[in-house]
């Protein structure tokens, strides 16, 4: 052996470089590809459960320039040099195979290795090992997954639905059909957006990758700007692994701001992080102490939204798809219509005068679905940013803030409702206050994977009761801001802060 491991991370960085800085937005957007920089694969495989001999059959689906599997291999030249590793890699784009086959070279100059390196479609070969029930072919998954949405007519979509995955994007397609091929007790580690630990869209996914395995390690990432940003990447990652077997009792969670600092870790109870009463199947990351205590809180509250009988949906109004309805200024035959920035201080601010949005909706046969009795309602913004001052943004609306019996709401926020219509005005501001307070908005920072506060996140929240939320309304009145509620809610809720 001639290339020692610090030779064969050098020469796979310096591919991985290389090609990244060929590789154009248009194959980028078209294959999903992102490239593992090398200390962020150092610190996916530093996860791994390596044995010090035998044998693994590791898989490597996306390997790029093959930094991931470089990893994986130097570690073992250092810490295991009596194990064999069997090196299987997948990789279509053909101005990249050239520097995976250098790579995979080094790699068997550096430590015992097979290797089978593939340029066929991970999916297609996957799903065509599931439709003729090959046996379990690899002990490891180590996974930086193509990020891509999949349409529901494109020719991955066809590939997925005889197999049943239920899937809406690369990424978790990848992770789903590699979990599928792995043997009992095999592990899989991947570096993915952080988005598929909650919300409505990837629930199947969850149910199947927790049913399927367990948790035992997340890490997550303080800074979105820092894992991929060569290539000007700006997204939450987290990296888990996942094991085929029984739910330990704890889970390690780990967090740094990149991949360059000592990560902070402590264990948490597994079902603190998944919850075996939760229908959603969330996955909780509590990054330190504080967090667990403040997931333990908002838990011990007594509600649910049904509990409540309120209900939360988006807003009817996707205005591109009704353009023709749309006006600047309301007058005769027009609704008030809502979006995003009319919400200012949790009140209502209508109409905009100076606004770019429209601020009314014909009134007519094509809108009356859209339409909501005048009524007291909360809204909340859909779209925020970790770096925003607030996650959850709530507004009280009451009846007299608008003209007329309807009210039309945009799609860029949700609604909660009393069955499609106002509720009683001092839970409506008891609610708007509980979401504007400050631990409302430390506990979705800890667990919201994305940029965006969907019904599926509100729905599953804990509330206070009618009469908590009736009790922090009359105190407050419309006074429901984020800079004003606190001592009301913490006075009605003690148990609720620190």
């Amino acid at each position: 052996m001639t290339t020692t491991p610090d030779d064969l991370i050098a020469r796979a960085e310096q591919r991985r470089l290389t090609c990244g800085a060929k590789l154009t937005d248009v194959t980028r957007a078209k294959l999903g590809q992102f490239f593992t920089p090398a200390p962020a694969a150092d610190l996916i495989i530093g996860l791994a459960d390596l044995p010090d001999r035998e044998s693994i059959r590791s898989l490597d689906a996306g390997a790029g320039t093959g930094s991931l599997t470089a990893a994986l291999v130097a570690r073992a030249a250092r810490e295991a040099p009596d194990l064999k590793l069997h090196l299987t890699t997948f990789e279509v784009d053909t101005n990249v195979n050239a520097e995976l086959t250098a790579t995979l070279a080094d790699c068997a100059d550096a430590h015992p290795v097979t290797v089978d390196q593939r340029t066929d479609d991970f999916l297609v070969w996957a799903a065509q090992q599931l439709r003729t029930g090959a046996e379990p072919q690899f002990d490891l998954a180590i996974l930086n997954p193509p990020y891509r949405k999949i349409r529901a007519d494109s020719p991955e979509r066809a590939v997925l639905d005889p197999v049943g995955a239920p899937t809406t994007n690369l990424y978790t397609a990848f992770v789903l059909l590699a979990l599928r091929l792995l043997a009992p007790g095999g592990q899989l580690i991947a570096i993915t957006p952080r988005s598929f630990a909650n919300g409505t869209y990837f629930q199947k996914f969850r149910e199947e990758l927790l049913n399927t395995a367990a948790l035992r390690n997340l890490h997550v990432f303080d800074k979105r700007n820092v894992v991929f940003a060569d290539s000007e990447v700006l997204q939450e990652n987290v990296i888990f692994r996942a094991v085929v077997g029984d739910v330990p009792s704890t889970v390690r969670i780990s967090t740094s701001e990149g991949y360059t600092d000592r990560p902070i870790s402590h264990d948490v109870p597994y079902g603190q992080v998944v919850s075996p009463s939760d229908p959603k199947s969330f996955i909780r990351i509590t990054t330190d102490i504080t967090g667990l205590k403040l997931a333990e809180r908002v838990a011990e509250l007594p509600a649910s939204l049904a509990d409540l009988e309120l209900k939360v949906s988006t807003g009817r109004v996707v205005d591109f798809r009704t353009r023709g309805n749309l006006r600047a200024e309301h007058g005769v035959g027009m609704v008030p219509l809502l979006y995003p920035g009319h919400l200012s201080a949790g009140r209502i601010s209508w109409p905009m005068p100076t606004g770019r949005k429209p601020n009314a909706l014909a009134d007519n046969i094509d809108t009356a679905p859209l339409l909501l009795p005048s009524g007291a309602y909360v809204l909340v913004k859909r779209f925020s940013a970790k770096e925003e001052p607030r996650r959850i943004s709530a507004a009280l609306l009451l009846p007299e803030d608008l003209p007329g019996a309807t009210v039309a709401i945009e799609n860029h926020l949700n609604v909660l409702h009393a069955n499609n219509a106002g509720m009683d005005p001092q839970v409506a501001a008891g609610l708007a206050a509980f979401l504007n307070s400050a631990p409302v908005d430390q506990f979705v920072r800890l667990f919201s994977g994305h940029t965006q506060i969907n019904a599926g996140d509100l729905r599953s929240l804990r509330y206070p009761s009618l009469e908590q939320l009736r009790l922090i309304g009359s105190r407050t009145g419309q006074s429901v801001n984020s800079g004003s509620v606190d001592p009301v809610v913490h006075d009605v809720l003690p148990g609720l802060y620190p």
